[in-house]
């Protein structure tokens, strides 16, 4: 297997920052009352993965060690910006329903533990392919969740209907349903994961 490809399948399988790391809880938790709120929510921050994995790539050997955590919090905070300015702008409804969740993405551990323990130690390319990957993971691992709390909780999944709402579990919409879904997603990761003993 090449470099490049274990570099983009390490944040999918290896390190996925949900089912592995447990990394970005808050936004993991808060998001994933559905499918799309979920697959959103991890679009947005692989978004802002990539590039400022890139730029902080780019400008890793003209920025001084002693700044390097707020010049990285910096490049975060202006894509996070431009990419709340741009959902205002063409999905309003979806920036409204994810609301204070996007701007956390500045503060979201996976970003900035990816600038710090990858993108300022290597190039360009290998530094967007992590972004990727582990965008990837994190939207996967997202979506998984909501789907699996939107169909539990209403009987749907991406809002078609698969059974009637009156036979799902109140339990899975509310916070605690979180809880549960992801700790049993969490179990099942690891499970898949886990080598059998011979």
């Amino acid at each position: 297997m090449s470099r490049n490809l274990r570099i983009l399948l390490n944040g999918i399988i290896a390190e996925n920052p949900t089912f592995v790391l447990t990394l970005g809880m808050c936004p993991t938790l808060g998001t994933t009352g559905s499918a799309l709120t979920g697959m959103s929510m991890g679009l947005a921050t692989t978004g802002v993965l990539i590039c400022s994995n890139v730029v902080i790539s780019l400008i890793k050997n003209f920025v001084p060690s002693k700044v390097r955590i707020p010049a990285y919090i910096v490049v975060i905070a202006t894509f996070v910006t431009v990419l709340q300015f741009l959902m205002a702008a063409y999905v309003p409804a979806l920036n409204a329903l994810l609301g204070i969740f996007i701007p956390l993405i500045v503060v979201n551990c996976i970003v900035l533990g990816r600038a710090e323990a990858f993108a300022s130690r290597n190039g360009v390319f290998p530094s967007l392919l992590d972004g990727l990957g582990m965008g990837i993971g994190f939207t996967l691992a997202l979506t998984l969740l909501g789907a699996m709390r939107e169909f539990l909780g209403s009987g749907k999944i991406f809002g078609l209907e698969i059974y009637p709402e009156s036979y799902g579990s109140l339990l899975f919409v509310l916070a605690p349903g979180a809880f549960i879904a992801l700790g049993l997603l969490i179990a099942l990761f690891t499970k898949i994961r886990t080598p059998k003993a011979c």
